[in-house]
Parts: C-alpha cells; sequence; structure tokens
C-alpha cells in the first residue's frame, strides 16, 4: 500500500515505456493503492552491467569441464570389458566406406546383447535387429548419432542413436567396425549432418 506518492518515479513498466520517469502523481497513483513491485539488489545490478575483465574470461575459459570419453565411462566400459565379440565384423581404421549391400552384424548393445543394423532405405528406416526382436525407426525420428572410437582397439567404435528428444533415449551400439561410421552417420541424418 503506498502511503506517500509524490516524489516516487516509475523507473519502467510491462508496456511501452512511455510512463518512465513519471511520477505516481503523474499516474494517478493515489493513496493506499496496490501495486507489485519488482526490483533487485544493487550488487546484482552492478554484477550484471560490469563486464568481465579479460583475466576472469579467461579463467572461465579453462575452468570448463572436458568431457570422459565414452570408453572411459562406467556404463561403457562395462561392455567394453567383455571385449569384442568373435562375430565382429573386421574394422579398419582411417577408412570410409559406403554401407555394405548386408546388415552390419556383430555387434553388441548395452546389456551385451547382439545387435544388427538394417537400412532400409526405399522405406527410409532403420531396423535395429536384436535376439528379441526388430525396432522398425523412420531415419527422420532419429535426433543425432553420435560416435566414438574405442580407445583400446581403433578399428572400432562407440556408436549411440538419439530415439528421443533427450540423451536419456541414446541406444547404445559397440563394435561398430570404423570404416562404416561416416555412412552410418550419413544415411541416417543425411549428408550434411555436421552443420546441424
Amino acid at each position: 500500500v503506498l502511503q506517500n506518492c509524490n516524489n516516487q518515479a516509475v523507473v519502467s513498466t510491462q508496456s511501452t515505456g512511455k510512463d518512465e520517469g513519471k511520477t505516481l502523481k503523474e499516474l494517478k497513483v493515489v493513496k493506499n493503492s496496490k501495486m507489485m513491485l519488482v526490483g533487485t539488489t544493487m550488487s546484482d545490478l552492478v554484477a550484471v552491467t560490469t563486464k568481465p575483465s579479460s583475466a576472469e574470461i579467461a579463467t572461465s575459459t579453462t575452468s570448463t569441464v572436458k568431457k570422459e570419453p565414452l570408453c572411459k565411462q562406467k556404463v561403457h566400459l562395462k561392455v567394453l570389458e567383455k571385449g569384442r565379440p568373435e562375430d565382429a565384423m573386421p574394422g579398419i581404421a582411417g577408412v570410409k566406406q559406403p554401407l555394405p549391400p548386408h546388415p552390419l552384424n556383430g555387434m553388441v548393445n548395452k546389456t551385451g546383447g547382439k545387435v544388427r543394423l538394417t537400412f532400409k532405405l526405399e522405406e527410409d528406416s532403420l531396423w535395429i535387429g536384436t535376439k528379441a526382436r526388430t525396432e522398425k525407426i523412420s531415419m527422420s525420428n532419429i535426433k543425432n548419432v553420435v560416435n566414438e572410437k574405442i580407445e583400446s582397439d581403433p578399428n572400432y567404435h562407440i556408436m549411440g542413436i538419439q530415439l528421443g528428444p533427450t540423451e536419456l533415449s541414446i541406444y547404445w551400439v559397440y563394435w561398430v567396425p570404423a570404416q562404416y561410421v561416416d555412412a552410418v552417420k550419413d544415411t541416417i541424418l543425411g549428408k550434411w549432418q555436421t552443420f546441424f
């Protein structure tokens, strides 16, 4: 409740700001009027308006947390420690090849179950086949594909296929032959996925 509205000025309003600088009396605000006031402390205001020094910028840049490699993360390490599957397709590091005419097989998922990736280009879909079932996914529904080479065997990669809006929806595939990684990403995301 306002008790004395003669000398108080409006700093800003929700509107276009045409009332800024006018006193409450000029705005015809009377005693006992109810108003909502929103404010901030002077120290918070100063902190927002001052530019950080170059030393502060350098410190914040160097303190950026680097992500731990996928093959060192506990959830992936558990799968990798079981070793490469006996039926894994041969991997060739440093080479890029198009997708073979047959499914990519000999890989495993995060539970260690066998996985087969079949690309149905005429249907624009990816089939992820396991012993239990085959999941048919439209490539337009795949949000992202991430990969990282396996440090202990650079001929193979860990690949994550993001099936939903968050990282929690990533389907992990292990022991993907290195020569097919770029072809898989290009097929799923399109040739120019690096720009998105």
